[in-house]
């Protein structure tokens, strides 16, 4: 090792503090992570793929993973899309940087579902544009309403091409939209002329499932670009995702200057997920990790009912979230520094708004840690809600 260089650099993005169960970020379980069974699928690649693994891929990604992904899309959602329809990335962030770069230009009103993904904003953002959140009511997005904000918009010179969304165990809230709510968005959006830009990333992870029919299986062709990823399903390290949308959407991304430069995104990974898939060994992972995750969902409910009974939420069917409302004003964000005294850390609500609101509300992530520690981590913010002055009624639970 040269002497300039550091004894120890970082590997992963996320480390906990010391003694604190950090339920804020949306990670793996370690256990979860196909360790030994990528590392089969790679050998197995290696031995089928050769030299092609390593050299320069096919523009959208790879035929065996795009025909795989086909069929499985066949299984677990409406319907499979065609072959000419998708398009490989490094991961969902990935897919929506570029879906955005080809939806909008900068001064633009991009509507967005609100609460919604927090990171997706900034990925958003970045492009130059406004961001608004779309009229909801008590099942999501209210159709008519955003229809009516869509054209009160155009009618003031703005271009509004997009609309993202979670539609499908929605990260903060863990909720799907209800089938009508779904065929009333993708009627508007037909309508209006809005791209529905639908964040599927947790379709994979229902309990015990199956998913509802994504808006893209749904929709007219052109309507509405999907994004999907692996990060969840198999490990967020591979930066392995894709779209499906139209095939024009898919050759304007393929012909960008840094596919035709470099090939298909992440060719070799591409190639090993399709093997890992072939093998089997993909279908077994998931069905095994859908278990995992839906005990620990499990438990970090029982946990909150019995420590924190002042929350009211929704227990989700799907996803990696639990989204608590509490009955103070602002006690989400009230309650944050309290936690993080007694050990145990979350996201206040107001950071999934565009406004300044949802202070109310927190985020508790229940995918990185074993039930026990969910257990502990639910005891400590139950105290740490008692040490805030915080001492709501209690309030009602959703089944």
């Amino acid at each position: 090792m040269p002497a300039s260089m550091p004894p120890t650099l970082p590997i992963v993005q996320f480390r906990a503090a010391a003694e604190t169960i950090d339920l804020g970020w949306g990670h793996p379980h370690p256990a979860a992570l196909p360790v030994d069974g990528w590392a089969e699928a790679t050998h197995s690649a290696l031995r089928r793929y050769g030299a092609a693994m390593l050299t320069y891929g096919h523009a959208p990604g790879p035929g065996p993973l795009i025909e795989w992904l086909c069929h499985r899309l066949a299984e677990v959602d409406g319907a499979a899309p065609d072959p000419t329809h998708l398009f490989v990335t490094a991961g969902a962030s990935h897919a929506l940087d570029l879906v955005t770069a080809f939806l909008c230009r900068p001064g633009d009103v991009v509507l967005v579902d609100s609460p919604t993904y927090h990171l997706a904003l900034r990925i958003i953002a970045d492009h130059r544009v406004d961001i608004v959140p779309a009229p909801t009511g008590p099942d999501g997005i209210d159709a008519v309403a955003t229809t009516d904000l869509v054209r009160a918009l155009l009618r003031q010179g703005r271009r509004v091409p997009m609309l993202y969304l979670v539609p499908t165990f929605n990260n903060p809230t863990g909720r799907s939209l209800p089938p009508a709510v779904r065929a009333d968005l993708v009627e508007a959006a037909r309508r209006t002329g809005v791209t529905l830009v639908e964040d599927d990333t947790y379709r994979e992870l229902a309990y015990p499932g199956p998913a509802p029919p994504s808006l893209f299986s749904a929709a007219e062709t052109g309507t509405v670009v999907r994004i999907g990823s692996f990060a969840k399903s198999v490990a967020p390290g591979l930066r392995l995702g894709w779209v499906t949308a139209a095939a024009p959407v898919v050759r304007a991304l393929t012909a960008r200057g840094y596919v035709d430069s470099g090939g298909g995104v992440n060719h070799a990974n591409a190639l090993i997920l399709a093997e890992f898939a072939t093998l089997g060994l993909y279908r077994r992972h998931v069905e095994a990790i859908r278990v995992r995750y839906a005990a620990q969902r499990d438990a970090l409910v029982a946990a909150v009912r019995r420590r924190l009974p002042q929350a009211e939420f929704t227990v989700p069917a799907g996803g990696w979230f639990l989204w608590l409302r509490l009955p103070e004003e602002a006690a989400g964000t009230r309650l944050l520094p309290y936690a993080e005294r007694a050990g145990v850390s979350y996201l206040p609500g107001n950071q999934f708004h565009v406004a300044d609101t949802g202070h109310r509300y927190l985020r508790l992530s229940f995918s990185l840690f074993d039930p026990e520690t969910l257990a502990e981590a639910a005891r400590r913010l139950g105290a740490a809600y008692r040490s805030a002055g915080l001492s709501g009624a209690s309030a009602r639970i959703s089944p």
